[in-house]
């Protein structure tokens, strides 16, 4: 079985909250020994890139562009769509897990992808809770508080899904 592929979604534009969360998420997938996908940019995207690659993790940079100039540092490979933010979708349909670090329209889009693909958990932190007039969540995913919550709740719902 390949190994394990967790996509961390955020804002390029992110709290330094929320770099620190990324970054930390970064090293525990890495010692996990987790595959990072991310969008190989600026704000949440080199904050996990920077925490996985300092501890020795494989991250893929998943690019809207061709611009090598706009990579963020710590990506072990690139892949330049030049498809804008449909690499959103690519994404998503590459992950076998989702972490959702903050919030912005596009990591919303990608919310919003891994729900309609709706086989892939996702776990958010300091992100999006959108609900009906009910109260109930449009988007699921499972909350956590902390970065080691995320990453462990992350790590056990992709093992259910593969065994």
């Amino acid at each position: 079985m390949p190994q394990l592929q967790v996509a961390v979604c955020g804002p390029r534009d992110c709290t330094a909250e929320d770099a620190q969360r990324a970054t930390r998420i970064g090293k525990l997938l890495a010692e996990a020994g987790a595959i990072v996908l991310c969008g190989g940019g600026l704000g949440v995207m080199a904050a996990v890139a920077e925490g996985a690659s300092n501890a020795g993790g494989f991250v893929v940079g998943v690019r809207p562009d061709t611009d090598r100039a706009k990579t963020c540092d710590g990506l072990t490979a690139v892949l330049f769509t030049n498809m804008g933010e449909a690499r959103n979708s690519i994404l998503i349909e590459s992950a076998d897990v989702v972490i959702v670090v903050g919030g912005s329209w596009g990591t919303l889009s990608e919310l919003a992808l891994a729900n309609r693909r709706g086989d892939v958990p996702v776990v958010s932190i300091g992100g999006w809770k959108i609900t009906n007039e009910d109260g109930a969540p449009i988007f699921e995913s499972v909350r956590a508080d902390t970065p080691e919550g995320a990453v462990s709740t992350a790590l056990a719902l992709a093992a259910r899904d593969q065994g």
